[in-house]
């Protein structure tokens, strides 16, 4: 079904070396409403919404995973030359002793990510509102961790997928729109 292209979806720049960012990162890595969570929820759903928007689903839900795959980089760059007091200052000495420098999916406080955090009603409006929320609640995140850092290049990489969600949750609102006039169509059979 999918194609690996050997790139990530945007370029991913760090500056300097800030551990502590990157535990902030995490919560979009492994968070409730991070990008695993979101891809999974997604296509996920796709089997009990309406096949006009089956599509969008999966398209969204394939694009979260190029997300996680930015956020992924963006942990790696900023912690590959830290030390070990360096991590332990920023917090991550619990995750050092378990993972080294590997990634796990955590969010920030270290709480590692569960199937919970899907939601999946199998009712098509009320999946899509919550696919909604979570995209706006994933734009507020990635604003807040933009307030976070002052490096500049990270921000341009926190900027894209920013816009992005904003992007997916009017894509949803679309889709809510189509499933109601579709639910509201007369079927003859």
């Amino acid at each position: 079904m999918w194609v690996y292209e050997k790139k990530l979806q945007y370029p991913v720049r760090v500056s300097k070396c800030d551990p502590h960012m990157a535990k902030l990162l995490l919560e979009q890595y492994g968070g409730a409403d991070g990008e695993l969570a979101a891809a999974l929820r997604y296509l996920n759903q796709r089997y009990t919404i309406p096949e006009k928007v089956i599509g969008l689903l999966t398209d969204i839900g394939t694009e979260e995973f190029a997300h996680l795959e930015m956020i992924a980089t963006m942990v790696y760059k900023l912690t590959k030359d830290a030390t070990v007091e360096q991590l332990k200052a920023a917090g991550l000495d619990a995750h050092f002793v378990s993972h080294d420098r590997a990634l796990f999916y955590s969010n920030a406080a270290g709480v590692p990510w569960t199937a919970a955090y899907i939601q999946a009603k199998g009712d098509p409006l009320a999946d899509l509102y919550e696919d909604i929320a979570a995209e706006e609640k994933a734009r507020a995140t990635y604003q807040w961790l933009i307030d976070m850092t002052d490096d500049v290049d990270l921000q341009d990489s926190l900027k894209f997928l920013r816009e992005r969600e904003i992007v997916h949750a009017l894509r949803f609102r679309e889709a809510v729109e189509i499933v109601k006039e579709d639910m509201g169509a007369k079927k003859v059979f």
